[in-house]
């Protein structure tokens, strides 16, 4: 039986696996989990996402960048910011504290 996964809230602090290879294709990312030799794509928005992990990875943080950065409603935002850290999580190309 594994554990249960953390919680994701603006709370939380995302580190970028260091097996993951990134490449830019057209201003999206395409990425190499190394562990798994499985590829991931982000749109525009989510390698945008990706990098500002890079910068900060506490998701307050990043938010409050990506209202910044981008005309659409916070909440919406925030939403979206969750789901896909709780995805690139469960892929295991971040892990979340």
């Amino acid at each position: 039986m594994t554990a249960p996964a953390a919680p994701v809230t603006l709370d939380t602090t995302v580190v970028c696996s260091t097996q993951v290879l990134v490449q830019d294709v057209g201003g999206e990312a395409v990425l190499l989990d190394l562990a798994s030799e499985q590829y991931f794509g982000l749109d525009q928005v989510g390698s945008r996402v990706w990098a500002l992990f890079g910068v900060s990875g506490h998701l307050g943080t990043v938010h409050a960048r990506m209202c910044e950065e981008f005309d659409a409603d916070p909440a919406r935002i925030q939403q979206d910011l969750l789901v896909l850290t709780r995805d690139l999580a469960k892929a295991g190309l971040v892990s979340v504290t």
